[in-house]
């Protein structure tokens, strides 16, 4: 009957799992909503609502945990329930709003299946290391990552998806020529080299001859310029401000790739015209 009086107010629910890498090994939401929902049947927790969100914690703005905040705020709930204090916050600012809650009165208590928690100095004290835990690991990781993936550039290969004209081989971790659209790719150039097609007729003859975007449509203009300034196609690739030699396939070689840029250059002089005197 104790457990009842002191939990009479009451709680939300709230889950939360990125689509990121980094939190794969998360439990999955139904998962936490499970677990969640025994946790509060057997601790006598009224449980107003459950709250879920897949959105990375590491930067603040994710929309259904401020509104959890804001109810918290006019009164609607005093407690929260989540499976771990990462799943509330991996960032100082969400974390210092916690933190002002609890220190104003307006949230009375956070309880976690897999964290001790109590209102107290020393448990204040620990849900702070762990959000600072938290936030060390998710910077940490992100260092990681990235020295990973330009580690991968030093190999020769482009850390991501392959541009128009290559397939990703996820089973070698390498970039290979797409069969049907590589061949067509080192044609969008040798066309447009000849110098009689804008961007947009460029598309437009590619189209023609079977070069289709990855979303069943010719290319637009943008498209066309993009792949024409791409070096990927000679054979290195620009990431993270610094350009790799790839160990990939060229497409196209350097006199041709010279060749269009002659055509991009030549189209981008201001044209003079000439005006006439009145005499």
């Amino acid at each position: 009957m104790s457990a009842q009086i002191k939990h009479e107010f009451p709680w939300f629910i709230y889950c939360r799992k990125s689509t990121e890498d980094e939190e794969k090994q998360q439990l999955s939401i139904p998962a936490q909503v499970t677990e969640l929902q025994q946790f509060a049947l057997q601790n006598n927790y009224h449980v107003l609502d459950i709250l879920t969100e897949t959105k990375t914690a590491k930067i603040p703005g994710r929309t259904i945990f401020n509104q959890m905040l804001r109810k918290i705020e006019a009164g609607e709930a005093k407690g929260i329930l989540s499976w771990h204090p990462d799943r509330l916050a991996r960032n100082a600012v969400d974390a210092g709003q916690i933190g002002q809650l609890i220190n104003t009165g307006k949230l009375l208590d956070l309880k976690f299946p897999s964290f001790w928690f109590e209102k107290t100095p020393q448990g204040i004290f620990m849900l702070n290391m762990a959000f600072s835990q938290s936030q060390y690991f998710s910077d940490a990781l992100s260092v990681n990552t990235v020295r990973g993936l330009k580690a991968k550039c030093r190999t020769g290969w482009f850390p991501g998806m392959a541009p128009h004209g290559y397939l990703n081989d996820r089973l070698h971790r390498t970039i290979k020529v797409d069969p049907k659209n590589g061949p067509l790719i080192a044609k969008m150039f040798e066309l447009y080299a000849q110098g009689n097609l804008i961007y947009e007729q460029t598309a437009e003859e590619m189209f023609k001859l079977g070069l289709i975007s990855r979303t069943g449509r010719s290319y637009r203009k943008d498209e066309v310029k993009k792949i024409l300034n791409n070096q990927f196609y000679l054979g290195r690739f620009y990431y993270m401000g610094e350009i790799y030699p790839g160990k990939h396939q060229p497409l196209v070689s350097q006199e041709l790739f010279d060749r269009v840029h002659e055509v991009v250059l030549r189209r981008s002089r201001p044209r003079h015209t000439k005006t006439c005197r009145p005499y």
